[in-house]
């Protein structure tokens, strides 16, 4: 165990929170603890205990997100969550999804399944480029491959004003910026606590405005889908699965409020300042509290994360975006100084 709290190998140096997150100790025991828990007896559990448990884990979550308990449900992770809803839009031939060219790969895959007619949109353009044809605004909070905030709160405006869907994908939103999922606007929010909220893996949420739950079908039919039901029956019971990643949540809040958010903001930009003097600058636009991405001459992204893992020990995704060679690193509550001059270093003599 790392004496910071976090059980994550104290030989590496981990620049990599934005992609699977981090438990700190405290959040994993309780997690193994509700697992104990349910092995104690599976039955009592699950038929006399299961709502109860889930429901509360909902009303600590609805509370950080600034939400209404009953507009929010508990989904394995994000990517889940816009599954559900974008596998149960209607579109006909000529609808139109409007996104950026910033989104998450596995969102864009799902587009592509589901066979929707995309455009792709500057951010800065989205709220110009909506049209008559446009039945879909999707777009990041924080984007997974340029480490950007976008204006959500604009761009939903102008979604819904011309009767567009506004869905959000907050994947890297809980716990690195503010949240009112009220406030924001959105028609639809889906969001991790396995990245920087630090919960266990297999944690996150679907938010959805009233008008909007009834035509979001579990991605999971199972017992709590029937007429009746409200949203969060419908997607509440996915058959027998382990949900103490879920119950962990409330947990994971309570550890989230000790993080130095102002420190870890701090040493990302120390970090930014100290690349950009090597020639690395960070892509344009308003970058995220805690993770940004460096654009890297071109060569081999795969060649250069290994090297620095294998040589120098730091684990921090290379990847292409476009035609652009993109280093994304990522602050978490554990990383420091050194872990910042390891990384300058390392990129010192392999570039």
């Amino acid at each position: 165990m790392r004496a910071d709290g976090f059980l994550l190998d104290p030989g590496v140096t981990y620049l990599n929170h934005g992609s699977y997150g981090a438990c700190t100790v405290e959040v994993f025991e309780e997690y193994q603890a509700w697992q104990r828990r349910l092995e104690r007896d599976p039955h009592d559990f699950f038929t006399r205990r299961f709502d109860d448990l889930t429901r509360a884990a909902r009303e600590s979550l609805a509370a950080f997100l600034g939400a209404g308990t009953d507009d929010l449900v508990l989904v394995p992770n994000a990517t889940s969550g816009l599954n559900a809803v974008l596998r149960s839009l209607d579109l006909a031939p000529d609808d139109e999804v409007l996104t950026t060219g910033h989104e998450y790969g596995a969102i864009l895959r799902t587009l592509e399944f589901i066979e929707a007619s995309v455009v792709v949109a500057e951010p800065e353009d989205l709220a110009g480029r909506i049209g008559e044809r446009t039945r879909v605004v999707l777009v990041s909070h924080v984007t997974s491959p340029t480490a950007l905030v976008l204006p959500v709160e604009e761009i939903c405006s102008a979604a819904r004003a011309a009767g567009a869907l506004a869905v959000v994908d907050g994947a890297h939103a809980p716990g690195q910026v503010p949240l009112d999922l009220d406030a924001i606007g959105a028609d639809v929010y889906a969001g991790n606590c396995h990245k920087w909220l630090c919960a266990p893996k297999g944690a996150g949420f679907l938010w959805a405005r009233p008008e909007h739950q009834g035509w979001i079908a579990p991605l999971v039919i199972s017992w709590g889908y029937r007429e009746d039901a409200d949203f969060g029956e419908r997607h509440g019971w996915q058959g027998t699965r382990d949900p103490a990643a879920y119950l962990s949540i409330p947990r994971a809040v309570e550890a989230h409020a000790a993080f130095d958010l102002a420190r870890m903001s701090r040493l990302a930009d120390d970090a930014e300042a100290r690349l950009d003097a090597m020639g690395l600058p960070r892509v344009p636009g308003a970058p995220a509290p805690f993770m940004r991405a460096i654009e890297i001459p071109a060569g081999d992204p795969e060649e250069l994360a290994l090297r620095l893992f294998e040589e120098f020990r730091i684990e921090v995704p290379v990847f292409t975006w476009g035609e652009q060679v993109i280093l994304r690193f990522s602050i978490g509550p554990y990383n420091d100084e050194a872990d910042v001059e390891r990384l300058a270093e390392a990129l010192a003599v392999i570039l």
